[in-house]
């Protein structure tokens, strides 16, 4: 099974590791292609019953609370995107000399040969914004196209589906990159590279590697971030990957772009990548009010995604009239309601430290509401980096102290409020306390820098409590 597609799947034996999201789809796709297929799964609690009975049904094995072992005769892996390399299974499917796909490598696999081609985007923040936004674009030039990967719609069901379309916006993690071993897209870009899933990837430099996956084979377009100062840069993995003739370096800044970048000049988006002559010419494409909302990293969001539907062909009024019309997701940088000449913003989805302080970036003079769960994270580069928009901070959740003691380290004169509690009353609380520390023209910004989970379901939750407190604020 080399990188072409595989045709005969009959009789063939795959195991699929993981139900979920990426396993069910794909194990009923390889089933009804004929394959013999066994999931493996380590849960096996009501939800992994329910979703085994499902699949049973339909003649599927599935064996529950054992994702260890390797099923006898197995000829080919696919894996959920988020189990680790490290695993048992794995380790005994390249002992076996067996291939390991992930989700994103059967859909590439299991295509037409009419399929859509793919204008990719992976980066450790702003992947899905992005993707939505190039989607946007795309539909204002008149195109078929979805959103897909880890949103909207399941890439198999894209790409197996009915619907026929002529390009598709895909949102790629690097964990679905590191199982993509061929998959190659038309052009794709690499938005941001900040330390994130390390205890996954095992250290930044196999984390970058991962990501830059996804440049491998691109026909026209490899798009970075020009402003990208961290080594590996997303330029350096431009400089590896392995694209093919022709193909090109497209660079985006939030500064005047030089000849193949787009960049801003003076309030406008501008394109010096593709135009004639793109040494003397640029192209407008749209006004930074057109980019909702105008943040600086969410106008870096909509250069990434204008530079992939220019490298598609799309006209620079599509490209205008796809990012007025689009709208962001909910609980980012989100508007809640002004209350005494202060700004309340939720930016609940700033669950790491590199959204948080884009999200900082974005307001002169801040209260910020931070704190949950850091997964391992630091605090000290965040912190130094803001101190100075910081007018006061309140802290909840359970690893708060690590925000604190950065506090104390590089911001000691910002007053902090520790809230030492994670009932349900603990946001609104945080909520009054930010009201006390604002002054007029302050933002009151929740980018907690964490993720949610020791106080609520998931970080919609708790911005959700958030908004129903400014609310009560309000009236």
């Amino acid at each position: 099974m080399g990188s072409g597609q595989v045709t005969d799947w009959q009789g063939k034996h795959v195991t699929v590791a993981g139900l979920g999201v990426s396993g069910i789809p794909a194990a009923k796709a390889l089933h009804a292609r004929g394959a013999i297929v066994t999931v493996v799964n380590d849960g096996d609690d009501a939800r992994a019953r329910e979703q085994a009975a499902e699949l049973e049904a339909l003649g599927i094995t599935v064996r529950l609370g054992d994702g260890a072992t390797l099923p006898e005769g197995t000829a080919l892996v696919v894996t959920a995107p988020g189990w680790k390399p490290d695993k048992p299974l794995f380790a005994a499917a390249r002992e076996a000399g067996l291939e390991i796909w992930g989700d994103v490598e059967l859909a590439w696999r299991l295509r037409g040969p009419d399929a859509a081609p793919w204008l990719a985007v992976t980066g450790t923040n702003g992947k899905t914004t992005t993707v939505q936004m190039l989607a946007s674009i795309l539909k204002a030039a008149g195109l078929r196209t979805a959103a897909v990967g880890n949103i909207g719609v399941s890439l198999l069901d894209a790409v197996l589906g009915e619907e026929q379309y002529d390009v598709l916006a895909v949102e790629l993690s690097s964990y679905q990159l590191h199982w993509a071993p061929s998959l190659r897209a038309h052009s794709a870009a690499v938005l941001n590279l900040a330390p994130d899933h390390l205890d996954w990837h095992g250290s930044m430099e196999a984390y970058a590697a991962d990501k830059g996956r996804i440049y491998e084979g691109n026909r026209v377009a490899c798009v970075y971030n020009a402003d990208a100062i961290d080594k590996p840069s997303t330029e350096d993995l431009v400089r590896e990957a392995d694209v093919e003739e022709g193909c090109r370096a497209i660079g985006f800044t939030l500064g005047t772009p030089g000849p193949s970048q787009l960049g801003v000049v003076e309030g406008i988006l501008v394109d010096r990548a593709f135009v004639e002559d793109r040494h003397k010419n640029a192209q407008e494409l749209a006004e930074v009010s057109d980019v909702s909302p105008p943040a600086p990293h969410n106008i870096a969001n909509a250069l990434a995604a204008a530079a992939l539907a220019r490298a598609f062909g799309v006209p620079a009024a599509a490209v205008r009239d796809g990012l007025r019309s689009f709208t962001p997701d909910a609980h980012r940088i989100a508007h809640v309601a002004d209350v005494d000449g202060v700004a309340y913003i939720d930016d609940s989805k700033a669950t790491n430290t590199h959204a948080a302080e884009a999200s900082l970036a974005a307001y002169e003079s801040i209260v910020w509401i931070a704190g949950g769960l850091a997964k391992g994270a630091t605090f000290d580069e965040l912190v130094a980096k803001s101190a100075k928009r910081l007018r006061g901070a309140v802290l909840i959740g359970r690893d708060r102290a690590l925000i604190r003691e950065a506090l104390a380290r590089h911001a000691p004169e910002v007053p902090v409020v520790d809230l030492d509690r994670t009932d349900t009353g603990a946001m609104l609380a945080a909520v009054r306390e930010a009201k006390r520390l604002a002054a007029e023209g302050d933002t009151v910004l929740l980018a907690p820098a964490c993720a949610s989970m020791d106080m609520f379901t998931n970080y919609n939750k708790r911005g959700d409590a958030f908004a129903e407190a400014v609310r009560e604020l309000g009236s």
